[in-house]
């Protein structure tokens, strides 16, 4: 595999770009936006300048890097002739069964579809596509360039060949491939969000405040960042999401949302992305202040 797309270019897909450009893959990002194209390839430059000031990298890494890199933002075109494309669209079942029906139609009969999902079936996925054997979970983890992980998912009909190329593909990035299977939340996501979940139930009790809680995890659990912080770069419209699909896969009350997450996101507040979420993040600087102290 040498030729790559990638469909999506937020915070998940210009990372997936980075990494392959970076390893020297052709790589073709796709996003029905041009806006949202330029605002990633900006993302994936300043993050060669942040290796470049570290000497990670050199300046003719950063150069070949970018050079890898193209932008489309008509998904024919982009998927045309490449090896492997890899979905990094918006967790939402409808978007992405549009996403895999399409690239079926349009995708030579030889390439591999891979997903970035952190939650859904990659069976259910698969299904919209004639290809369900080279159809396969590759779940990143954010952020892309420095996470060793990626869980490798297979669904229901997908081949053993194509998941020995994806495990191999995903060291060929430096990265660490672990071979998981296919129910909802997988493996990372199905312990992380249950405990996110319980720390946003904590505050919504009343038994302590959001600096208290992601204090307690973060010097009494040893976690790099409390988890109300951690949902707040995830996107809490993001972990709601994560929590229904896995409510709705297993039946079991332990994956319910907690209202109050329910209601930050009805809200609007998602974190990070609209400035407000556990914590305030409309001035820089109070961005800043939040994230230094659990850096």
């Amino acid at each position: 595999m040498k030729n790559i797309a990638v469909i999506g270019a937020g915070t998940m897909g210009n990372g997936i770009a980075h990494v392959f450009a970076q390893n020297g893959f052709n790589v073709n990002l796709i996003d029905i936006s041009q806006a949202s194209l330029d605002k990633g390839v900006a993302t994936i430059t300043k993050n060669l300048d942040r290796m470049l000031s570290k000497e990670v990298i050199d300046e003719a890494k950063k150069t070949a890097t970018l050079s890898n890199i193209s932008t489309y933002t008509e998904m024919a075109k982009g998927v045309a002739d490449v090896d492997l494309v890899v979905e990094a669209a918006t967790e939402n079942l409808d978007i992405k069964l549009q996403i895999f029906k399409d690239l079926d139609a349009v995708c030579t009969a030889e390439t591999v579809l891979a997903t970035n999902t952190s939650s859904i079936s990659i069976t259910q996925i698969a299904a919209a596509t004639n290809r369900p054997e080279k159809v396969i979970g590759m779940h990143f983890m954010n952020p892309v360039p420095i996470m060793k992980l990626v869980e490798i998912i297979r669904g229901y009909s997908t081949s053993d060949e194509v998941t020995t190329t994806i495990m191999e593909l995903s060291k060929q990035l430096g990265k660490t491939p672990t071979e998981v299977n296919d129910y909802p939340g997988f493996v990372a996501n199905r312990i992380l969000m249950p405990m996110i979940n319980e720390a946003i139930e904590t505050l919504f009790n009343g038994v302590a405040g959001v600096n208290e809680i992601d204090t307690v995890m973060k010097l009494g659990m040893a976690h790099p960042m409390g988890p109300l912080l951690l949902a707040d770069f995830i996107g809490l419209d993001v972990c709601l999401s994560i929590l229904n699909v896995m409510y709705d896969g297993f039946k079991n009350p332990k994956y319910a949302p907690c209202p109050l997450l329910v209601n930050m996101v009805m809200a609007g507040k998602l974190g990070v992305k609209s400035g407000e979420g556990f914590y305030d993040y409309s001035e820089s600087r109070k961005a800043e202040k939040v994230s230094s102290q659990f850096n």
